[in-house]
């Protein structure tokens, strides 16, 4: 993308496509379009397989005759569906906006989130579906465990 920028300075993490079409001097309607476009595909696409694939997911689990077994296998799916809800929401809401509401603040607050944010929580989330990290949490905390 080549692009004259009108000499201001960049108050950015790094370099993203919706800070650099409002630092642009020119008219950037196509080149916002054409972008929009591939961010769809991008985006949305692995979104919409991920989302279909949970569904396939769903109606397998539903089948499982022991509420238990589905009381489980529901509780992984929930902590996958939450990573990744966190990951391709902040995603979203950053690569699909048009350029000309893009907020300075926010855009920085969502690239730092779906940049460092998520990735960190990523561990924690699954780490506190074992039993004895939970407990060790609960001692950490000074709650103690109640469900021995």
């Amino acid at each position: 993308m080549a692009m004259p920028l009108c000499g201001h300075q960049l108050n950015h993490f790094f370099c993203e496509l919706p800070v650099l079409l409002k630092l642009a001097c020119e008219d950037t309607g196509g080149t916002e379009a054409n972008l929009f476009v591939a961010r769809v595909i991008i985006v949305i696409c692995p979104l919409v397989l991920i989302l279909g694939s949970y569904a396939h997911i769903a109606r397998a689990v539903l089948n499982i005759k022991s509420m238990a077994g589905r009381r489980k296998a529901f509780g992984t799916c929930a902590s996958h569906l939450f990573v990744v809800t966190l990951f391709y929401g902040s995603a979203i809401s950053t690569y699909l906006q048009p350029a000309h509401r893009y907020s300075e603040k926010e855009g920085k607050f969502l690239a730092l989130f779906y940049t460092i944010i998520t990735p960190m929580l990523n561990p924690l989330i699954y780490t506190l579906r074992n039993k004895d990290v939970k407990e060790a949490l609960w001692k950490v905390l000074g709650r103690g465990t109640d469900s021995k």
